[in-house]
């Protein structure tokens, strides 16, 4: 009784008179009214009525609760302990096999492209129907539509935190939507004079950068959306621009068959990778983490830099992926297998596989350290046009090897995007 209030104490007192006086155990009632010295006259109206009941039943109930969520914890837990170390293996060289986990319809047009929020299972995806959808891709269902683009869609991408989303479009506009406030349209970017076909964030998000069948590039201030920077050289369509991870240098794909290195600060032309027979369709910087496969496969030595940048991938339609060392210019290896146009190209969180889509309508997995196509997934029932790696970090208990700051240990979780002609996003998981 110590922990008791003398209120507490005062109303368990009364409601067990209420209840010994109600249930005619009248020696017991006197007995405790006694031994309590409370001046209690009992009243079936009065708050105390049937008040010792309802908190019995109400216990038992949790005590309930708390049993079922005990017995459902320790069966994931076991679950979690089935083989830890053979499925972070698995995870970590994890590629996409069919079928595909969820298969996400409700576009009325081709989608141009996927991107995932860096932080929770959201997918953004972008439609020549005008319109972006905004999709969970853990449960596979719709969540809402954004409108304001008044043409086809051909890019979307998340700023770091995911609080951003950036669009552009036929409609000659690039446009900023809020992820925190409804996903409300808050910018609108203008400076192009054609189509736009690309768009990303910067590194730190106070820029964004665009590409233009208007055969330019440009780089516009997101927080005052001015544009900042136009950036010319080649002479056609640039299909997609794509910044380093440090953003020091940008990479650029067009319609004039090269792939060009631009500083983005200065405007300034770097390079220039020519070689593919037919229209550049895709091109990505390869991640750190692929320089020792690259290395090994153009036989240089496996150490060497480790500045972001010096490696990037061209997808043409010529049907050929090209890999390439940026400082030389120099092409490393020609990777040939798609029947058809090469769309998309994303590198594996690896580091040691290249995964392609093209218009033959399958996803190619390609090891690096030797160019051979490991894998090949009939993805789509027509051409894939655009293809996104998700893998998320998800935080879990403290451990050791957890984060100094936040003393919470990340967990790395696997998931692709694919879509493309058949108007239909799938997603796939281990």
């Amino acid at each position: 009784m110590a922990h008791l209030s003398d209120r507490q104490r005062e109303e368990l007192h009364k409601s067990m008179l209420e209840y010994l006086h109600g249930s005619n155990f009248t020696a017991a009632y006197n007995a405790l009214k006694q031994d309590t010295g409370v001046e209690y006259t009992p009243d079936p109206k009065a708050k105390y009525a049937g008040l010792l009941e309802k908190k019995w039943t109400s216990v038992i109930r949790l005590q309930k609760k708390i049993m079922d969520l005990e017995t459902r914890n320790a069966s994931l837990q076991e679950e979690l302990s089935i083989a830890p170390s053979k499925r972070a293996a698995m995870q970590a060289d994890w590629v996409p096999r069919a079928p595909a986990a969820h298969v996400l319809t409700g576009h009325r047009g081709h989608i141009t492209r996927v991107a995932f929020h860096p932080q929770y299972s959201i997918l953004a995806s972008a439609s020549e129907d005008a319109t972006v959808k905004i999709w969970d891709w853990e449960t596979g269902e719709f969540e809402r539509t954004l409108k304001g683009h008044q043409r086809a869609v051909h890019d979307v991408d998340f700023d770091h935190k995911g609080h951003l989303l950036v669009t552009c479009s036929s409609d000659l506009f690039i446009k900023i939507w809020d992820s925190e406030n409804e996903w409300k349209n808050t910018k609108t970017l203008v400076g192009h004079e054609h189509s736009v076909s690309s768009v990303r964030f910067m590194p730190g998000d106070q820029f964004i950068v665009s590409a233009s069948r208007d055969s330019t590039i440009r780089v516009f201030d997101v927080a005052s959306t001015h544009l900042v920077r136009t950036i010319s050289g080649h002479s056609e369509w640039v299909r997609c621009a794509v910044p380093s991870e440090d953003g020091h240098l940008l990479a650029s794909a067009s319609k004039d068959k090269t792939a060009k290195l631009w500083d983005p600060r200065t405007g300034e032309c770097k390079g220039e990778l020519r070689g593919h027979d037919n229209e550049l369709e895709a091109v990505c910087f390869a991640p750190v983490a692929a320089y020792t496969a690259i290395r090994e496969l153009a036989g240089l030595p496996i150490t060497g830099s480790k500045d972001p940048g010096a490696y990037v991938a061209t997808g043409s339609r010529d049907k050929n992926i090209k890999l390439w060392d940026v400082h030389s210019g120099q092409m490393i290896k020609n990777l040939a297998g798609h029947d058809n146009w090469v769309r998309a190209l994303v590198f594996h969180p690896s580091g040691k596989l290249l995964l392609s889509a093209a218009d033959d309508k399958s996803i190619r997995v390609w090891e690096l350290s030797t160019g051979r196509c490991m894998k090949t997934i009939e993805a789509h029932s027509h051409f894939v046009a655009t293809l996104a790696w998700g893998r998320q970090k998800i935080s879990t208990a403290k451990s050791n090897g957890a984060d100094a700051k936040t003393g919470e240990l990340e967990k790395l979780v696997n998931v692709v995007a694919s879509a493309g002609v058949d108007q239909t996003i799938k997603i796939w998981l281990p």
